[in-house]
C-alpha cells in the first residue's frame, strides 16, 4: 500500500503562561518546615500515640522523597534576553521569555540548544559541542538549555569567489543577527548557528557574481560594483540571507562585508591596470 508523504508545518513559537516562583518556592519551603516539626512530633510521641505518630511520619517522609523535589523541579530562572524552549514528554508546549522567576511543570524539560563558538567559527573552527556523559568536544549531544535572543555577530573566513566579469577575489563578511522564532530555531533545523553560516557563505557567492569588482570603463561608469556600491550589495546580500534562513527563525538586521581585494594571482596584474587607467584620466583631465 502506497503511503503519501505529508510535510511537517513548521513549528510556530508559541509564549509560555508561567506563575511567579517566589510564592511557590515560600509554600515549599515552608512545607518542609511544617515536616519536619511533624517527624519530630512523631518521634517523641511514638510511645503514647503509635499508630497516629507512624502515620504522621510516613507522610512526612514521602513528602521528603517526592513531593518536595518535584516542586523545586518546577522553579525555572530567565535571565534578561534569554528563553527556555520548554517540551513535555517530547511535544513543544511553549517558550518561557521575560526575565523572572518561575513555576512550570515539573515535568516540562527545556530543549537542548546548539553551544557554538562565534570566534571559532570566525577563524575557522569546527563547531563544539559538549556531550552529555563524558563532556567530550564534537559530540552531538548537548547540554546547553538557555537560549540566546541577543544581538550577535557571525564572520566567516575569507573565501575565493569569482565575480561577475571572472576575476578571482578575496572576500569576507560579517552578519549581524539574533534568533527571532525560538521554536523554528529548535526544531526546524539541526544546528541554527551552523545553518546561518553555511546559508551565508552561499548568499555571498551568488551575489558576488551579480557584480563586478570596479567598474573603470567610462561606458560602465553608472554600473554597479562591489567597491563602489557596497551600501547596494550589503543590503541584497543581507536580503539574500533572510530569505535562506527563514526556515530557522532567524532574523538578519545587517551583513556588511569586511574584507574585499583581487587574489593574489591577479593582484599585482590589476594594480598595473588601475595605475595605467588613473594616468590617462589624468592625461585627459589635463588636456
Amino acid at each position: 500500500m502506497n503511503e503519501k508523504i505529508v510535510n511537517q508545518p513548521a513549528t510556530e513559537e508559541t509564549l509560555l503562561k508561567a506563575k511567579n516562583g517566589m510564592p511557590m518556592l515560600l509554600l515549599n519551603l515552608a512545607l518542609i518546615a511544617v515536616s519536619i516539626a511533624i517527624f519530630i512530633w512523631g518521634i517523641i510521641h511514638i510511645d503514647q500515640q503509635q499508630t497516629l505518630a507512624g502515620i504522621l511520619m510516613g507522610v512526612a517522609i514521602f513528602y521528603w522523597c517526592l513531593p518536595v523535589w518535584l516542586l523545586f523541579a518546577g522553579l525555572r530562572v530567565v535571565h534578561p534576553n534569554e528563553a527556555l524552549v520548554m517540551t513535555l514528554f517530547g511535544k513543544y508546549v511553549g517558550t518561557l521569555k521575560g526575565a523572572g522567576f518561575y513555576f512550570v511543570n515539573p515535568f516540562m524539560t527545556a530543549a537542548p540548544v546548539p553551544k557554538a563558538s562565534h570566534s571559532e567559527l570566525a577563524a575557522g573552527g569546527e563547531l563544539e559541542t559538549e556531550s552529555v556523559t563524558s563532556g567530550k568536544k564534537n559530540n552531538p549531544a548537548l547540554v546547553k538549555k538557555r537560549l540566546s535572543l541577543k544581538t550577535m555577530a557571525l564572520s566567516n573566513n575569507k573565501q575565493k569567489v569569482n565575480d561577475k566579469l571572472g576575476n578571482p577575489i578575496i572576500i569576507s563578511i560579517v552578519v549581524i543577527w539574533r534568533v527571532a522564532d525560538t521554536a523554528k530555531a529548535i526544531f526546524d533545523v539541526d544546528n541554527f548557528v551552523d545553518y546561518l553560516s553555511i546559508q551565508s557563505d552561499s548568499a555571498l557567492r551568488n551575489i558576488v557574481r551579480l557584480y563586478p569588482y570596479d567598474a573603470t570603463d567610462d561606458e560602465d561608469a553608472n554600473e554597479k560594483s562591489l567597491r563602489g556600491s557596497s551600501m547596494e550589495v550589503s543590503q541584497k546580500l543581507a536580503e539574500e540571507i533572510q530569505s535562506k534562513v527563514d526556515v530557522a527563525g532567524i532574523e538578519i538586521i545587517e551583513a556588511k562585508i569586511t574584507h574585499l581585494a583581487y587574489a593574489p594571482e591577479i593582484a599585482a596584474a590589476m594594480l598595473q591596470r588601475q595605475q595605467a587607467s588613473a594616468i590617462v584620466d589624468a592625461r585627459q583631465l589635463i588636456v
